[in-house]
């Protein structure tokens, strides 16, 4: 009982840093433009996150079940698993990298898993279908609704000047990135909830077949909220400011396009990387405005964190793992 304590406790950690790592999600574009203040921003993100955590557990489901056959000694590769999300959660952030706390607690579970029982462990299917392909797809697909979204916008305010312009998208922002905080949640702390289910039922404190315990999704729920308003504010400047220069309208349809893939994609239970579909939406909103708009120098940075996202979580899961099988 005390290991499941323990895990679940470090599980909630890593919600906790997945929470201010991704605050720069729902509210970067808002703050830039100054259509919310930095602190009722955050206040309201971390509401909202919390009360999407309570509207789907599809994403929980496939992180319990669809990537890994976890050992007997399941406890030691989760524990493994969420240091290495943890770990890297504080890298990227420390040099305000917008990267996917989602990809990094599936590395981790992935590296731990292979330095466990090797590659029979790991659900190749799964991590194909439910990890590599949403990975790929969810950035285009928000690049593409943001950049179509923005164009159509364009049409229907062409004639207008650009005081009226910047008012109205600046008074219709914090819905859009209402919807934002509200579909992260949905997303992102079904990845905790999957992680303390599985263990509860490796563990023999949980039927498979039972639903989530009410508990689960509310000590999820709430860390994920009081980590989102603490805020990561390296991520924060990094997302609202330094890969392009938003106004109003442009950060009005990127949350807009990036609420509505991450919605659809928690519906389908899909643990997809919120980060990446916000910043591809950021970049397709902003790109509307030619190529030279974005600031190619830290969009390029920003890639080579999400390339290495899974195998660097995965590389430190692996290590922690035998390092726990040493003292244990």
């Amino acid at each position: 009982m005390l290991v499941v304590i323990i895990v679940i406790a470090v599980a909630l950690a890593f919600d906790f840093t997945n929470g201010f790592h991704d605050s720069a999600n729902a509210i970067a574009t808002s703050i830039s433009t100054r259509a919310l203040s930095p602190r009722f921003a955050l206040g309201m993100a971390a509401v909202l996150n919390m009360f999407g955590a309570f509207i789907s557990q599809n994403v929980a489901k496939t992180v319990g079940k669809g990537i890994v056959s976890l050992p007997a000694d399941s406890q030691k590769v989760v524990l493994a698993a969420l240091a290495g999300a943890i770990v890297w959660n504080l890298i990227t952030w420390r040099f305000g990298i917008p990267s996917s706390s989602s990809h990094a607690l599936i590395g981790g579970l992935v590296g731990a898993t292979l330095v466990a029982v090797g590659t029979s462990g790991v659900q190749w299917s799964g991590i194909w279908h439910k990890v590599v392909l949403p990975m790929i797809s969810s950035p285009l697909i928000g690049l593409l609704v943001a950049f179509l979204l923005m164009n159509l916008l364009l049409l229907l305010v062409f004639r207008w000047s650009p005081r009226p312009v910047n008012r109205t998208f600046r008074i219709l922002q914090p819905f859009s990135a209402g919807a934002v905080a509200l579909a992260h949640g949905m997303n992102d702390a079904q990845k905790t909830m999957g992680v303390i289910t599985l263990t509860l039922i490796t563990t023999g404190h949980l039927s498979e077949s039972a639903p989530i315990p009410t508990w689960v999704i509310l000590v999820s729920a709430l860390s994920i909220a009081f980590g989102t308003y603490v805020g990561g504010w390296r991520i924060i400047r990094t997302l609202g400011s330094k890969v392009i220069h938003l106004d109003p309208i442009h950060g009005f349809a990127a949350e807009t396009s990036s609420a509505a893939v991450i919605w659809t994609a928690s519906t389908l239970g899909y643990p997809i990387s919120t980060t990446q579909t916000i910043t591809a939406s950021i970049m397709g909103a902003g790109t509307t405005g030619g190529l030279s708009a974005v600031k190619w120098g830290v969009a390029g940075n920003i890639l080579w964190a999400w390339v290495l996202t899974i195998p660097a979580a995965g590389l430190v899961a692996a290590g922690v793992y035998a390092l726990i099988n040493l003292v244990h």
